[in-house]
């Protein structure tokens, strides 16, 4: 049974930095492709950042361009997401997601079959 567990979030000053992680089990990190996304109240959750399996580089959407870094540590079974320079506009809930088409980075939602439980990332201003 896969299972993806985030940690690291919480309330942080505007101009701060935070790093989320998420632990998968029940099967090797390289077994996805890997994304994290976020949901602010009465908003879609949207994509964030994606890493794969192809050799390429990491997927950021326009917001965090810069910004954000995602990373993996294949030994922990981990991925991670590195914030910084957060604005209040980044304060939403955070998601880790996996996607069996590993070789590839999608955006949508509905292309990741496994997903963390979520945890609040808040700036304040």
């Amino acid at each position: 049974q896969v299972q993806l567990v985030e940690s690291g979030g919480g309330l942080v000053q505007a101009g701060g930095s935070l790093r989320l992680s998420c632990a998968v089990s029940g099967r090797t990190l390289s077994s996805f492709a890997m994304g994290w996304f976020r949901q602010a109240p009465g908003k879609e959750r949207a994509f964030v950042a994606g890493f794969n399996w192809s050799g390429g580089t990491p997927s950021y959407a326009d917001s965090v361009k810069g910004r954000f870094t995602i990373s993996t540590d294949n030994a922990k079974n981990t991925v991670y997401l590195q914030m910084n320079s957060l604005t209040p506009e980044d304060t939403a809930v955070y998601y880790c997601a996996a996607d069996q088409a590993k070789y590839f980075t999608s955006r949508p939602r509905s292309s990741y079959e496994y997903w963390g439980q979520g945890t609040q990332v808040t700036v304040s201003s």
